[in-house]
């Protein structure tokens, strides 16, 4: 799927000259996080979200005063202006992220999803010819991961080629487990082995029940012990 088949074409929007109270109003009437900023033309130049209000003196939670000197040594006069500029704000245009991050109708679930963990994002605009069509947010991902189905598996499996699938499905992982570690006998998958931690038995296990036609999964991994030096 791409963004097309699970974005959200009714957007809400700010533009540049929104008060600072009314994006407020529109986050919690709404019950949104974020939302593209717009210019007369319908291109985005910018995108506001909670935390670029979670600092205003309107409600006495501008950041703790430092003693000067401290200030002079901690921050320049650029970032000291940057945030009086957050705190004090009258407008969206004075708080807002004019750094945009967008996808288009064609970017990949996958990539979405990518792009959103690397760069910590809860929603990304979709633009199409440099304009506003949509948005996808996490949860946008999460209600398309809702929608697929689990596969239904009709087949029956020898034991043989189920062993053989397991270690397929373990293969070029570094804590995957080589084939004498593995044993199905009546579809139930055995796995033996010495493991590091709890999540490679955790990925050992999910690796094994991913395989069509296991019915059940017992393992016997074991993390060797730690003796302390004296």
């Amino acid at each position: 799927m791409r963004a097309l088949d699970i974005m959200t074409t009714s957007v809400i929007t700010a533009t540049p000259e929104t008060s600072i109270h009314e994006a407020a109003r529109l986050f919690v009437d709404n019950r949104i996080s974020s939302m593209p900023v717009v210019d007369a033309n319908g291109r985005v130049v910018g995108f506001v979200s909670h935390s670029d209000l979670l600092h205003r003196v309107e409600n006495g939670t501008v950041h703790g005063k430092r003693p000067w000197w401290l200030d002079f040594l901690l921050s320049s006069p650029r970032e000291q202006a940057a945030r009086y500029v957050k705190e004090h704000g009258h407008l969206v245009g004075d708080v807002m992220c004019d750094q945009v991050i967008s996808i288009s109708e064609d970017t990949r679930l996958d990539q979405i999803a990518d792009l959103m963990e690397r760069r910590h994002l809860k929603s990304v605009p979709v633009l199409k010819d440099g304009k506003l069509v949509g948005i996808v947010s996490r949860s946008n991902l999460i209600r398309a991961l809702a929608s697929v189905a689990p596969p239904v598996d009709s087949i029956s499996h020898d034991d043989a080629s189920l062993r053989d699938a397991i270690v397929l499905k373990m293969h070029g992982q570094r804590w995957g487990l080589p084939k004498q570690g593995v044993l199905v006998k009546d579809g139930v998958a055995h796995l033996w082995g010495m493991i590091e931690s709890e999540e490679e038995r955790r990925a050992i296990r999910i690796a094994a029940e991913d395989v069509p036609g296991v019915k059940r999964v017992e393992y016997h991994l074991e993390i060797p012990s730690v003796i302390p030096t004296l």
